[in-house]
C-alpha cells in the first residue's frame, strides 16, 4: 500500500484551485463536473442551484467579461473547509446586469468558503462585491470616496 505525501487539507486546497483556475479563469465547464459533487449546494445569492447553476454563472460572467481572471490572494484550510480571498479583474465587453458592454475595466474582491467532501466541492458560500462592479461599469453612480 502506497502512502500519500499529500494531506487531506492540501488535497482540498488543490481541488478549490483547480475549480477556480479551470472553471472561472479558463471557462472550462467540464472542470465543474470533475470538481463539484453531483449534489453540490450553493448558498451565494444570484447563483442557481447545483452544478448547472455554477456553470450558468460562469457562462454569464465570461460572456460579459471574456478576459475575467481570479487571482488567489489568501487561502486557508482546516478539515473539510477552505476559505479563499480572491482579486478579480476583467473587461466589460458583453451584457451584464442589463447593460451592454462598455469596454470598462473592473476589479473586485471575492471571499469564498467551500466545503470539500471526497475530493469534490460539496457546498459554497460566497461574497462578491457586485455593487462595486455595477458602479465600475456605470450601471449605478459611484458613491462618495
Amino acid at each position: 500500500m502506497a502512502i500519500s505525501n499529500v494531506s487531506a487539507t492540501e488535497a482540498n486546497i488543490a481541488t478549490v484551485r483547480r475549480a477556480i483556475d479551470e472553471g472561472w479563469n479558463k471557462g472550462n465547464l467540464e472542470a465543474i463536473d470533475a470538481t463539484f459533487a453531483s449534489d453540490f449546494v450553493e448558498h451565494q445569492a444570484g447563483i442557481g442551484p447545483g452544478r448547472d447553476g455554477v456553470k450558468g454563472s460562469i457562462q454569464i460572467l465570461r460572456t460579459a467579461f471574456p478576459d475575467f481572471h481570479l487571482t488567489f490572494e489568501d487561502i486557508i484550510a482546516e478539515g473539510d473547509m477552505v476559505w479563499v480571498r480572491l482579486s478579480a479583474r476583467g473587461t466589460h465587453e458583453g451584457p451584464f446586469m442589463s447593460l451592454p458592454g462598455t469596454g470598462r475595466q473592473i476589479s473586485l474582491t471575492v471571499i469564498d468558503i467551500l466545503r470539500v467532501v471526497d475530493g469534490q466541492l460539496a457546498e459554497h458560500w460566497g461574497v462578491a462585491d457586485r455593487l462595486s462592479v455595477a458602479q465600475q461599469i456605470g450601471l449605478v453612480p459611484a458613491g462618495p470616496r
